[in-house]
């Protein structure tokens, strides 16, 4: 009880810390009157404007954490991560396409978390394609692996900002999912963030015992009666659903998907129905401090959230990859 305790303490700090911090800091006196319906301007810009960027922050952040750790649980790999193993790349190419590519006049809104989850897919399945082909099947197979897929997918995002922006409003939006950035949705726009993020809850939750099995290795999973391929293509599937869901509405930030999980595990151990609800509140406070820090550290300018995630979790990479490595 006590980590799930510090856990929803912790996450309800942070929500209140970012709640306040902006270009022009509130107190949580005035956070109180806008949510009583004060008809100020000042309380109507609170209300209408960052109550919901600080909750959408948790969103993204908690489905990263969950997409992070079913990625590292249906790998066996404590390194795999949506960014390192092309998934948030594949994503992002995805969401340059829906952006900059005419499709015959269907709703961008539509297309492109469809894209998103298209190009997450492709990417992470071209990864473990490529890693098995190569007899690579480890951790470092995976990784590198991971950051080829990847690489080439980043150059083709910057073909197409390149030969398809024609103004410089196209150009930006594409660059603010590149470098990571959440969005401020409309009150209906963050009920069905809410939705989709419920839904996604509930899919990965559907795979807990099935990574649990799988965590013992493939011969002991069969003798559990685990059909490992499907389950491992399934589970692929949902990942990429998941990260796709996170990319569509805060673009692409780093290392969250990474250090999430480990933190949780730290806290819950490995089992993952406690698992996977750990990580996505653990990745939802970690983005909601890093949106709060790319919206009041450089006023009044504001610093791309997946800047502030990969400063913070490059070492921690690094940390866990040397770490290994000595193991």
């Amino acid at each position: 009880m006590k980590p799930w305790l510090v856990l929803l303490s912790c996450l309800v700090a942070g929500f209140a810390v970012a709640a306040c911090a902006g270009h022009d800091w509130a107190t949580p006196a005035e956070l109180v009157r806008a949510a009583a319906g004060d008809d100020t301007m000042r309380s109507r810009l609170l209300l209408e404007w960052r109550l919901p960027r600080v909750i959408a922050s948790a969103f993204v952040g908690a489905l990263l954490g969950l997409g992070g750790a079913v990625f590292q649980g249906v790998f066996r790999n404590p390194l795999a991560e949506p960014y390192l193993l092309g998934s948030a790349g594949g994503a992002g190419l995805g969401a340059a396409i829906a952006l900059l590519v005419p499709l015959g006049g269907l709703p961008q809104s539509v297309m492109l978390p469809l894209l998103a989850f298209a190009g997450a897919w492709g990417a992470t399945a071209s990864v473990v394609l490529i890693s098995r082909v190569a007899g690579a099947v480890d951790a470092a197979g995976l990784l590198l692996a991971g950051v080829a897929v990847a690489a080439v997918l980043a150059a083709l995002r910057s073909f197409l900002m390149l030969a398809l922006s024609d103004d410089t409003v196209n150009l930006q939006v594409v660059l603010s999912w590149v470098l990571g950035g959440v969005q401020t949705p409309t009150w209906a726009g963050l009920g069905v963030l809410a939705l989709i993020s419920a839904a996604c809850f509930g899919l990965a939750l559907t795979l807990a015992r099935g990574l649990d099995v799988l965590g013992l290795g493939e011969t002991m999973a069969k003798s559990f009666g685990l059909d490992v391929r499907t389950f491992v293509a399934l589970a692929v599937l949902a990942g990429s659903v998941v990260v796709a869901a996170a990319v569509a509405y805060g673009g692409l930030v780093a290392f969250v998907g990474l250090a999430a999980p480990h933190v949780a595990r730290w806290l819950v151990g490995p089992l993952h129905r406690p698992l996977l609800p750990a990580s996505a509140l653990v990745g939802a406070l970690v983005v909601t401090l890093a949106d709060a820090i790319a919206r009041s550290a450089l006023p009044p300018a504001e610093i791309p959230l997946g800047l502030i995630t990969a400063i913070a979790g490059g070492p921690f990479f690094i940390f866990l990859l040397a770490r290994r490595l000595r193991a």
